[in-house]
């Protein structure tokens, strides 16, 4: 029988949890775009993915016995957050810009995992929080102008691949609430599980530049792609769903689309206007009155 832990501990260690998340997430998605630019490709990127983090946790998986789990829950947490997250948003990556997979990775999020918190948890949502959600939207849609303003052939297939892969994200948030999984049971679960389905076949069917890309690109990816923002991202995020509950995690997490368009404009060009400043502006005071109607 596990101790009875404390709410304000747990509260405490939920923020901390969510604040490195959104650090993590917005190096994320700056870093993909920069990867899709260079000499790899999205199925290379996951399999850098599912191969570190796979490797990584795979004394974990062993030394808990996570093979006893339950394997349809476990199949069900591989392929929304191991291989259908990781191939949604880095194919988008190779259509649209960073700025797009800012807004609509962690964008998305928050109302897609509203949705579906109230269908599969039974979860309300009070006045308070539908109002700091259309704050939230306000301003995203505010950050994305920049971005969505110019020509940029075939985004439109980036974005339908981000969409899904917010929603796919947004499944998992839901389902490991509801079925109560710890967070390294969960995030060793997920990466074992990845590289085990995802690598042979990546090995043998998809198309990779991996042979022709520079080592010290491939270390980069590899150790972020597979350790930050799977292994620690994952076990964060995790932790912050089981002590802040999926509604209130994934409000902290929309202030990702203003952290990453604001890095994305030293780092990768990409400027942004007046407008997309208030947009982060916006998304700031909605994220803060999501956490206090959550309280």
């Amino acid at each position: 029988m596990t101790a009875e832990r404390d709410p304000k501990r747990e509260r405490l260690v939920g923020y901390l949890s969510a604040a490195a998340i959104v650090v993590i997430w917005s190096g994320f998605i700056v870093i993909s775009r920069a990867g899709a630019r260079g000499n790899l490709g999205g199925f290379d990127l996951v399999a850098l993915r599912v191969g570190v983090s796979g490797l990584v946790l795979l004394p974990v998986y062993l030394s808990r016995g996570l093979w006893t789990a339950p394997l349809g829950q476990a199949l069900a947490l591989m392929l929304t957050a191991g291989i259908g997250y990781g191939v949604f948003a880095y194919s988008g990556f190779a259509f649209a810009p960073a700025a797009h997979g800012a807004v609509l990775l962690p964008g998305a999020l928050p109302f897609s995992t509203a949705l579906l918190a109230v269908y599969v948890l039974g979860e309300r949502l009070s006045p308070q929080r539908v109002g700091a959600l259309a704050v939230i939207l306000a301003g995203i849609v505010l950050v994305g102008w920049n971005g969505f303003a110019g020509e940029v052939a075939g985004a439109w297939r980036g974005d339908i691949l981000f969409l899904c892969a917010s929603t796919t994200w947004a499944l998992y948030t839901v389902l490991v609430r509801k079925w109560r999984w710890t967070a390294v049971d969960a995030t060793a679960t997920i990466a074992v599980l990845a590289a085990v389905a995802y690598l042979p076949v990546y090995l043998m069917w998809l198309p990779s530049r991996l042979a022709t890309a520079p080592l010290g690109e491939i270390v980069f990816q590899g150790a972020y792609q597979g350790l930050f923002a799977v292994v620690i991202a994952g076990i964060a995020y995790t932790r912050a769903v089981a002590a802040l509950g999926p509604l209130t995690t994934t409000t902290i997490t929309a202030i990702v689309p203003a952290t990453a368009a604001l890095a994305a404009w030293p780092i990768l060009g990409e400027p942004l206007t007046a407008l997309a400043l208030g947009g982060v502006l916006l998304v700031t005071v909605g994220m803060l009155a999501g956490v206090r109607a959550s309280r």
